[in-house]
């Protein structure tokens, strides 16, 4: 059964859909320029207790830092974009951290080789923007991945109208989506984190 994650989780609404429509993880968005974003302290409350895989998601942030917020958060794992993803993950794997690891799609294919990324982190293959780190809300054309060489999972675009269609077509580990589980930019509707869910897991 395909493994399920809801990332930008913002409040405890959104997060009951998650936990009760049955994903396996959430994501909390520590970037303060994203509409997803949350505090440390919110991140870390909305965190307790929950029966999920918690990521934290984190962009430009050092290894000190990223591993400081994974620990006051209670976070299971990091989610690393941008400056100094390597090391975080590198870093997060040796301190019992799980890892995502982001890698890029654009129209040439994969931007960075899955042999050069960790074997004990997953790969988080989401679609290439200039000016983002994720929740664009796009697709990417999924022929350009053909086989990986090993698990990972897939980004970029997916919502209840094409998770199903995505898991047919690529057979990922997990899906991840955001953007297009959102009634406005930020907010997450609950119907639609449901449906994702359900989609995605009877692909």
């Amino acid at each position: 059964m395909t493994w399920v994650k809801v990332c930008g989780i913002t409040d405890t609404i959104a997060l009951d859909a998650v936990v009760f429509g049955g994903a396996d993880a959430a994501g909390f968005v520590l970037v303060e320029s994203s509409p997803r974003h949350v505090t440390v302290d919110l991140a870390a409350d909305l965190m307790a207790g929950v029966p999920l895989t918690r990521f934290i998601v984190v962009v430009d942030m050092s290894v000190e830092d990223a591993l400081v917020a994974a620990e006051l958060t209670g976070a299971d794992g990091i989610q690393a974009h941008g400056l100094n993803a390597s090391e975080v993950s590198a870093m997060a794997l040796e301190a019992g951290y799980l890892s995502l690891r982001p890698v890029s799609v654009s129209t040439h294919g994969i931007s960075t080789s899955l042999e050069d990324i960790e074997p004990s982190a997953m790969p988080l293959l989401d679609t290439f923007s200039p000016t983002e780190h994720g929740g664009t809300g796009v697709s990417f054309d999924w022929a350009l991945i053909d086989d990986p060489g090993r698990p990972f999972v897939l980004a970029g675009g997916l919502g209840p109208d094409n998770v199903a269609q995505a898991v047919a077509t690529v057979a990922p580990f997990g899906v991840d989506a955001s953007s297009k589980l959102e009634s406005s930019r930020g907010v997450k509707d609950p119907a639609m984190i449901r449906d994702f869910i359900q989609e995605a897991k009877q692909a």
